[in-house]
């Protein structure tokens, strides 16, 4: 076994860990400093200077919160629902490449966890077991509003799953490879184009299908307060309750570092890779360059979430099977033909 590389691993891990905990908790303070600035408000502004400890102020709400398991509930599979949600949602993190590697006294530091030549499929595959946790969890809370909830989240994410997986494989058509390290390095260098210019229509479908995907308006018909009180997660409390919250900021962030790896060069930028810098000072610059494009995703959903009504019920699946899939459809169609034709 190779100590040096489990080491290397086991302490990239715990980083991306402590990085998904800590932009999932800040995307809440986030939200709420957009939705003020977008309705012309203060936001958060009592918890420290200009409100930043709000987030620690909440986990501390979330821990210290009496813990309620409702008497006709399923106890096991009411803790293990939020519990798989988490977890699947830190899963998606692993085959995203965050930057060029570090080079410290000649042993190379790879900022990914696992470099898959089937990347792709392994986030469609860990993203529909997140599904699950949902499921569970409505279930067990013995609650009407909640299995409402959780049957409209699986529906939603088998109606736009299909179209997201289209819309890859039309990707796959241009690029050959499903790993995303291999997709991010293609689009580098100056004579590279973005995906997002080779693949418009698929970025698109892909977007609206990430937003439907994270259950964020107008798509959170799972939740939709006015409607199912909370949805899935009505009957849960303390930090239950929070590894839901919590999950769902995570798959924001985790969805916004795919579609910039997939559609907007990942961590390469214009005119960057061609200058002569370092190995070590190109990394940082690289995952700083990441990272920028990852907020300003994180951002877009923000402001879309507090800028569109959430849509009806039958809207949510005529658009999902009677527009996207059609779109995604006539767009690997469309692919293919120049691909074979024009190329």
């Amino acid at each position: 076994m190779d100590w040096s590389l489990l080491l290397d691993k086991s302490i990239l891990i715990f980083i991306i860990f402590l990085i998904s905990l800590g932009i999932a908790a800040y995307a809440t303070y986030g939200e709420r400093k957009v939705a003020a600035f977008l309705q012309d408000r203060i936001g958060p502004d009592r918890a420290g200077p200009f409100g930043l400890l709000q987030p620690i102020a909440d986990g501390v709400k979330m821990f210290t919160k009496e813990e309620i398991i409702p008497s006709a509930s399923d106890k096991i599979l009411f803790i293990l629902g939020p519990c798989l949600f988490m977890m699947t949602a830190l899963m998606t993190s692993a085959v995203i490449p965050w930057g060029k590697s570090f080079n410290f006294g000649g042993h190379e530091f790879h900022l990914q966890v696992a470099d898959l030549n089937v990347g792709m499929l392994y986030i469609f595959a860990v993203v529909s077991i997140g599904g699950y946790g949902i499921m569970i969890g409505g279930w067990a809370s013995n609650n009407k509003f909640a299995l409402l909830g959780a049957l409209r989240a699986s529906s939603q994410m088998i109606s736009y799953e299909l179209a997201m997986g289209m819309s890859i494989v039309a990707m796959l058509l241009f690029t050959n490879t499903l790993s995303l390290r291999e997709i991010v390095d293609g689009q580098a260098g100056d004579g590279n184009l973005w995906n997002v210019v080779r693949q418009p229509l698929g970025f698109i479908i892909f977007l609206i299908c990430a937003f439907a995907e994270c259950n964020r308006a107008p798509f959170d018909l799972p939740e939709s307060e006015s409607e199912l009180i909370g949805g899935y997660h009505t009957e849960f409390s303390s930090m239950k309750l929070g590894l839901f919250l919590f999950a769902e900021y995570i798959n924001m962030f985790i969805s916004s570092a795919i579609i910039v790896s997939l559609y907007f060069g990942g961590y390469h930028f214009p005119w960057i890779d061609g200058l002569d810098l370092s190995q070590n000072l190109a990394a940082v610059i690289s995952v700083v360059i990441f990272f920028a494009k990852i907020l300003f995703f994180i951002f877009f959903f923000m402001w879309v979430r507090w800028t569109l009504p959430r849509f009806r019920y039958d809207q949510l699946m005529n658009l999902g099977w009677k527009v996207l899939i059609p779109l995604s459809i006539l767009n690997v169609l469309a692919t293919g033909a120049w691909m074979t034709f024009v190329k």
